[in-house]
């Protein structure tokens, strides 16, 4: 049976081959994870359609046309391992469901071995926050030498008077090169086009979330055992982008060619970091979503990407994108377009700070907004009005969260 690099999308010809899981000559069994498969816009695993034993044709780090076969699997019964001896503690289960990147990355790096975590994801598969709620192994002592192997240190040779010391030549390389991968060439290229390619001007304000909060607070468990999702803000801030953009359609709207193009249908990018980079899957029709309906749209993004398993189709289109750069930390940043979309908001970290309230000092919970935009499309004053309209929905959500 031959493994071949899938079709993902009209637009892509190429891939990398990340990551094999496995050596060439093991047995694999059928839906294991076998590669990671990189594009410019997506990474995915490519698992076992049948058992047998595995033959790579192609190396890590080759990129290679799509449809190329980089291994093969010489379909048949894949021998059992032996029983284990018996252990005075219980051991784990012997079959482990099959583990993410970067559940297997953060194992190896917290020195947790997998199989004796118990998994919560779907399957039983062991996820980060599985991880997350282990104690690292700390790292074992290096054995001290024996007296007969301990030498006194080398002599140093005497420098006549004036003479610069010499430094020792270093025992490791001071920087590493590697090629960049195609979707970091993809966000560079998309970054540099978004600078050159648009007149961006940015436009800041500061919103009071203090009835957000208070929402939360008030509807947060009710909100979990009706929907099973937790009510954040981003979902807050979706709604109250979408009000806006209704009120000021330039901000949803983008440049084709010679034409101006305004889309009636509010598709919103959510930008969320992954391990190898920035991707923004979109909620399609916004406008059309309950509260819990975009929660549960963001942690299933969040979900597919831990486990490579986010599809083009989750990234095309976009009218306009929502940055939350305050799960960072970030206080106040500018953010930077995503072409063609001529609009993106900028979310900061919420802190407690002064402020005045009909003539009296309080302190209220104030996160700064940012709405980056292109001026080629949308005029300063529909940006600044733009942005003070999302301002004054997330300051009462009230009429919007009883919609939700």
């Amino acid at each position: 049976m031959d493994i071949t690099v899938p079709a993902v999308g009209e637009s892509v010809f190429e891939a990398l081959v990340a990551k094999w899981h496995k050596k060439s000559g093991e047995a694999v069994r059928k839906d294991e994870p076998l590669c990671e498969i990189e594009t410019d816009k997506i990474t995915m695993e490519l698992n076992a359609d049948a058992a047998g034993i595995l033959t790579i044709v192609v190396a890590e780090g080759t990129t290679v046309k799509i449809g190329t076969v980089i291994g093969t699997i010489a379909e048949g019964a894949v021998a059992e391992a032996p029983p284990a001896a018996p252990a005075t503690a219980p051991s784990p289960p012997s079959e482990l469901p099959p583990l993410s990147p970067a559940v297997r990355k953060l194992a190896q790096e917290r020195g947790i071995q997998p199989e004796t975590v118990t998994g919560t994801g779907r399957g039983g598969r062991v996820t980060v926050d599985d991880l997350l709620g282990q104690r690292p192994v700390p790292p074992a002592e290096p054995a001290a030498p024996p007296p007969s192997a301990v030498t006194a240190p080398a002599a140093q040779p005497v420098l006549p008077p004036g003479e610069p010391a010499v430094s020792a030549p270093a025992t490791a390389e001071r920087v590493t090169r590697t090629p960049l991968t195609p979707i970091r060439k993809r966000i560079a290229a998309r970054l540099l086009a978004a600078r050159q390619q648009t007149a961006m001007l940015t436009t800041f304000n500061e919103a009071d979330l203090s009835r957000v909060v208070a929402l939360r607070q008030k509807y947060r468990e009710h909100f979990r055992e009706k929907h099973g999702v937790s009510l954040g803000f981003m979902s807050f801030f979706v709604k109250a982008c979408v009000e806006a953009l209704k009120e000021y359609p330039a901000v949803n709207a983008r440049i084709d060619g010679d034409d101006l193009v305004v889309p009636h249908y509010y598709d919103i990018g959510i930008a969320i970091g992954a391990e190898k980079g920035l991707v923004v899957p979109v909620l399609r029709d916004a406008d059309r979503l309950h509260f819990w309906e975009i929660e549960k749209g963001i942690a299933d993004f969040a979900e597919k990407i831990k486990g490579n398993r986010l599809e083009l189709s989750d990234l095309e289109g976009g009218t306009f994108t929502i940055s939350n750069g305050g799960v960072y930390g970030s206080l106040l940043s500018t953010p930077i377009l995503n072409p063609p979309q001529s609009g993106v908001l900028g979310m900061h970290a919420i802190q407690d700070r002064p402020v005045a309230r009909d003539g009296q000092i309080v302190i209220r919970p104030m996160m700064y907004l940012a709405l980056s935009y292109d001026h080629r499309v949308i005029d300063g004053r529909e940006a600044v009005q733009f942005l003070k309209k999302v301002k004054e929905y997330v300051e009462e959500p009230e009429e919007l969260f009883l919609e939700g």
